[in-house]
Parts: structure tokens; sequence; C-alpha cells
């Protein structure tokens, strides 16, 4: 998949509104954007960056909002959300995918009524130890993220943004 020539109008983090769910593994969409904003000098005629401003399980009404609003067809989005199902220090891109049980993105698509977007699926789940039952989604993703998983998944985002956009880190 190469999305280095690839234009996206849209570059749209998911995560949930209040504050208290801030620095949540839920909200790592958000917190790319904000890395985006802080890290890179991107011109704002290539990218519009959004962070979703509904509940995640909601996310559907504010992406067929700005989809409308920039004039942008479902393949020119980017959307970046947690995935539990991905270690925390990994990240995979997709299109034209199914929800995998994530209930935002289930959301957009039945509200967008396509699954032909761009997706940045980032890695939330804890490692796994050995000898330990997988933990439920459920358990995890509303919680803060630790410091350790802090740098890990900044480090993630550096990989992903120069992926995307072919854009080095200015700092």
């Amino acid at each position: 998949m190469n999305t280095s020539d690839h234009n996206f109008k849209l570059i749209i983090g998911l995560g949930n509104p209040d504050t208290k769910y801030q620095n949540t593994y839920h909200n790592v969409g958000h917190l790319f954007v904000d890395y985006l904003q802080k890290t890179y000098n991107l011109q704002p005629t290539t990218y519009n960056l959004l962070k979703s401003d509904v509940y995640m399980n909601k996310s559907g009404s504010f992406v067929k909002k700005v989809i409308k609003k920039y004039n942008a067809k479902p393949e020119e989005l980017l959307v970046i959300h947690d995935d539990s199902d991905i270690e925390v220090g990994s990240y995979k891109l997709s299109f034209n995918r199914g929800a995998a049980g994530h209930h935002g993105i289930e959301n957009i698509m039945a509200t967008i009524k396509t699954n032909k977007f761009w997706r940045l699926r980032i890695g939330i789940r804890p490692q796994q130890k050995e000898g330990v039952s997988r933990l439920k989604a459920e358990n995890f993703v509303l919680k803060k993220i630790t410091n350790a998983n802090k740098k890990i998944i900044e480090s993630v985002f550096k990989k992903a943004v120069q992926e995307i956009t072919g854009e080095q880190d200015t700092n």
C-alpha cells in the first residue's frame, strides 16, 4: 500500500470529547492529531486535521458532516483510532476493511455507507504475559496511558506519519 502519493483531504482522529477521557488508550486518535499539529509543519492546504467532537460510538455523524463540509470522497479520508487487537508499539494502515468490532468504525461505516476509506489503527493492547489470560478490551481501553506506553505510542506516531505523509520529524 503506497500512500505517499495519496492525497488525504481529511485526517480525523477519533476519541471521546470529555476531559476525563484525555490521555486514555481509546483517545489515541485525538493524541495523534495533537502530535501532528505540535511536531510537524503541515500545510493546512494539504491536510485538514480534525478531532472528532462526539463520543466514539457516534463517530459517523461527525465524519459524515466533515466529508460534506470539505467536499471529500471517502477514499480521501484517513481515520486514526485505537485498535485493541494490535499490541502497543505497532500500527496498521488499512483500506476497505471491516470494523473488527470497533464501535466507532462500525458507526462510521453505517453512517457513510461504505468502508472504502483509510484507517490508521494504533495498537493499544498490553503485551501478553505468558500464562496470563488475554485481557478483554473493556478492561484497558478507557484507562490512562502509562508513561512508558506514552513514549512507545509517540514512536509509533512518528513511524506512521513518515509512512502516511513522507514528512520527517522537524524536531
